[in-house]
């Protein structure tokens, strides 16, 4: 019998039972805010907007967002975070050793977020929470015993010239693992640290043998590239042969439905799936209880949460956020509507706008799932696309073709009469008629979106495919610097990254 297992599944179960989950997110939402508000009174940016005053207040949460303005990456680091790289007490007591750097999911070029040891103390305990909440699921002792392999980005971090180190969030992470984990942690920071995507992977293949892996961490697209090397270059037919004590899979960073039918190819027996939600900003969910994929909000780990409504109330036709939003704290949101997310943390991040849009499947449980992007919205033409009606269709076709598609991308170009159309861009592992794929596409998104259907009638004139191998999809990321770690596709693409894209078919 695993002792030790018994021992920590014991424990994990007595911790869970004893702590925070039944508290009133309301009330610990103010507490949050309470304690970031004195935190960061003395600060340059808490003394121009008044926490003092704020957090005197007959309703902090009402003067917190009457005081200060809703925040974008350009807004805040120019103003704030650019000075915090040379100077303490900015925006945030003392001064950040690490700077976040941004996927870059939208095109842009890399962003630089603060990392507080506070913010890592957060990120931290938001996982602790999520270990906690494995005392709901029918786990045996013995996995308590076994490896977790997690699939950061680099863990080696570049040195600034102010001084920091930065890198993505997940190498951050990796770098800041607590001591105790360190002996269940692979694939260690030595290999973890390796800079090449390529050589990384190679390295965990070489080393797989050694490690008895019962859970694994990262986003999907990477992990599966990873599982595939190591079955490749140990000839294996599936990862269990290598691993038959794997029983977990911590995914994250995009949706996870695309996935899972090829990645339930790569296995030999079901997996447990877990969803969080991590992003450079903070761990802001954890996948609480067996059976869904829906996340518990983490309300009471360090950082407040605001709500803008993914609609008229919040934002325009195009997705644009309006001048003067309507803005919601946990007490007032609803289950079922799209939202976007807002966020203040020990970090010096206050109301920030970190693209996301969520959606509350479970109030009493503060469970949620990430339901797209505000950037990736594609209304050019009224169609309402948003991120999780792309993932359904997506799915759908891929149900209809029997293969999976794993990564795709849509933009809407003009043709030459100067017509809108929708160009897709699926990954797919065998070939497959374009010109079939558009039609099906085409049909299915008439059939669930009735936007869709009214501009397919009228300014949207055309639906075309791409079909490429995605193997050439990730060769085209690796190009652009957007392989392995935290990188992910972007599912509305900009215009001349599109056709950047397409000229992939053109060299063929």
């Amino acid at each position: 019998m695993a002792i030790l297992g018994s021992i920590v599944k014991s424990a994990i179960g007595i911790k869970h039972s004893l702590g925070k989950k039944d508290g009133n997110p309301e009330e610990q939402q103010r507490a949050q805010l309470d304690h970031l508000l004195q935190k960061a009174s003395s600060t340059a940016f808490g003394i121009y907007y008044q926490f003092d005053a704020i957090g005197k207040a007959a309703d902090p949460i009402k003067a917190f967002q009457q005081n200060l303005p809703i925040f974008e990456y350009e807004t805040m680091n120019a103003r704030w975070w650019q000075q915090q790289q040379i100077a303490p007490d900015i925006t945030w007591p003392g001064k950040p050793d690490f700077f976040a750097l941004s996927a870059g999911t939208t095109g842009d070029a890399s962003k630089r977020v603060p990392v507080t040891e506070d913010m890592l103390e957060s990120i931290r305990a938001v996982g602790l929470s999520q270990a906690e909440s494995l005392a709901r699921f029918d786990l045996p002792p013995e996995l308590f015993e076994k490896e977790i392999l997690m699939l950061s980005s680099s863990a080696q971090l570049k040195r600034h010239r102010n001084g920091h180190l930065e890198g993505e969030i997940s190498g951050i992470s990796t770098n800041n693992i607590p001591t105790w984990f360190s002996g269940f942690y692979r694939p260690g920071l030595d290999i973890a640290s390796i800079d090449n995507w390529d050589d990384r992977v190679d390295a965990i293949a070489k080393a797989a043998p050694d490690w008895d892996i019962g859970a694994l961490a990262g986003i999907p697209s990477w992990v599966q590239m990873m599982l595939r090397r190591i079955m490749d270059y140990h000839q294996l037919d599936t990862i269990h042969d290598i691993w038959p004590s794997l029983q977990l899979y911590a995914t994250g960073g995009v949706a996870f439905g695309p996935y899972r039918e090829s990645f339930e190819q790569l296995t030999a027996k079901p997996l447990i799936y877990l969803d969080t939600y991590l992003a450079s900003e903070g761990f802001f969910a954890y996948n609480g209880r067996p059976d869904t994929m829906n996340m518990r909000l983490a309300t009471h780990h360090g950082i407040f949460y605001e709500f803008i409504p993914f609609d008229e109330r919040g934002f325009d036709e195009m997705g644009n956020m309006l001048d003067d939003p309507e803005v919601l704290h946990i007490g007032q949101v609803e289950e079922g509507t799209d939202y976007a997310l807002l966020v203040s943390t020990p970090a010096g991040t206050w109301r920030y706008m970190i693209g996301d849009t969520v959606r509350f499947t479970d109030l009493e449980r503060m469970e949620l799932r990430i339901s797209g992007r505000t950037k990736y919205f594609l209304n050019v033409v009224g169609s309402q696309l948003s991120e999780d009606k792309m993932n359904d269709a997506i799915e759908e076709l891929s149900q209809r073709i029997g293969q999976p598609i794993n990564e795709y991308a849509v933009s809407a170009l003009k043709d030459d009469d100067g017509d809108f159309y929708h160009q897709w861009v699926l990954a797919l592992e065998s070939a497959s008629n374009e010109t079939d794929l558009a039609a099906q596409l085409d049909e299915i998104l008439n059939a669930h979106n009735k936007n869709y259907a009214v501009a397919r009638q009228k300014a949207l004139k055309d639906v075309r495919v791409m079909a490429l191998p995605k193997d050439e999809v990730y060769e085209w990321l690796e190009r652009r610097k957007k392989k392995g770690g935290q990188v992910k596709m972007p599912r509305v693409m900009k215009t001349e990254d599109m056709e950047d894209l397409l000229r992939l078919q053109q060299v063929a």
